[in-house]
């Protein structure tokens, strides 16, 4: 049997992706998440399951070696912008070394195909959106940072050693699986789980920040598309978000879907780029993305699993690496 490699599999787009790939193919799929920031009941059944850190080398290469995997897709990162200034080691290790030990090993075995799952960051703020692919990336965090980095490392592992690789930029997906008991990430979960708790939904700065949001369930075939096609060899493609709106209109958004009466809280602004979406016309000509699900309908299908969901700790950061110019709400 053929293999595919899914890191990040226990989060949301990985996991949705490996049931996807189970039900629709005959591919089999081997699965790399530490747990740290996905839950195991994320994983499919019929997942081989391997729990360990991407940053280990050579248990990435004994993954390798083992299952020979054709393809790779690249989901796990820790994907906190507005934190990672703040936990830059612990970011660099995360989402750059983890990353360059896949593409280390992707040489060595001669994979078919590399789709690395990158950011909308990496286009900063230096540019009116909607952000277009062949922009010079700018980013202006250190995970932005990263991922920049693994994706011009793509370039030269492919110029080098002709490894195949395509770049995948999503756009704020959202949608069952997601972790929302995580503070520091996930605009949109951050929000349930503040609801469900009864704690007013926290908005950073005056709430005019714009970005466009995607249902998971509207990502799948693209990104199955994306390692299937020769024509998505070695291009960066935009995926998802069509529409922008901005975080304040969100918030009453999923303040309507949820019910609630809790008042928002507006926190002092962060460091970000105010007006961010990118472009998706080139998702639709290489990948087949259609926006089928919006806004509305998307957070009544997230809340209502939300809703049915085991209470969890959520995840606060112990000690931050630094804590000079930190928020006051992330403060201890």
């Amino acid at each position: 049997m053929k293999n595919i490699l899914i890191t990040g599999v226990a989060g949301l787009l990985g996991s949705r992706l490996a049931d996807w790939i189970l039900t629709n193919t005959d591919y089999g799929v081997i699965g790399v998440d530490d747990l740290s920031g996905g839950y195991i009941e994320n994983v499919p059944s019929g997942v081989e399951l391997c729990q360990f850190n991407l940053t280990d080398l050579d248990k990435v290469d004994e993954i390798f070696a083992r299952y020979k995997p054709q393809i790779i897709y690249h989901f796990a990162a820790y994907a906190a912008e507005g934190l990672s200034p703040f936990i830059r080691k612990y970011n660099y290790e995360n989402n750059l070394i983890s990353s360059t030990n896949l593409i280390t090993c992707a040489i060595k075995y001669e994979i078919e195909r590399f789709v690395f799952v990158s950011s909308m960051s990496v286009y900063g703020d230096k540019y009116e959106p909607p952000f277009h692919e062949d922009l010079q990336q700018c980013p202006i965090d250190p995970y932005g940072v990263a991922k920049f980095a693994v994706e011009q490392d793509l370039k030269i592992a492919s110029v080098q050693h002709g490894l195949n690789y395509t770049i995948i930029r999503p756009h704020n997906f959202y949608g069952r699986n997601q972790n929302i008991w995580d503070k520091y990430r996930n605009v949109l979960g951050i929000w349930m789980y503040q609801i469900l708790h009864d704690i007013p939904p926290t908005i950073f700065g005056d709430g005019e920040q714009k970005r466009a949001f995607s249902y998971v369930d509207d990502s799948i075939i693209p990104f199955w598309n994306a390692s299937q096609r020769d024509e998505c060899k070695g291009e960066i493609i935009n995926l998802g978000g069509i529409k922008a709106y901005t975080i304040k209109d969100a918030c009453q958004i999923l303040m309507k879907v949820t019910g609630t009466s809790l008042d928002p809280v507006y926190l002092e602004a962060r460091h970000e780029a105010k007006h961010a979406w990118s472009t998706w016309e080139k998702s639709v000509k290489l990948l087949d993305f259609k926006h089928s699900i919006d806004l509305e309908d998307g957070l009544i299908k997230m809340w209502e699993w939300a809703r049915h969901q085991p209470s969890r700790e959520r995840f606060i950061w112990n000690k931050y690496e630094l804590e000079k110019g930190i928020y006051s709400c992330w403060k201890k």
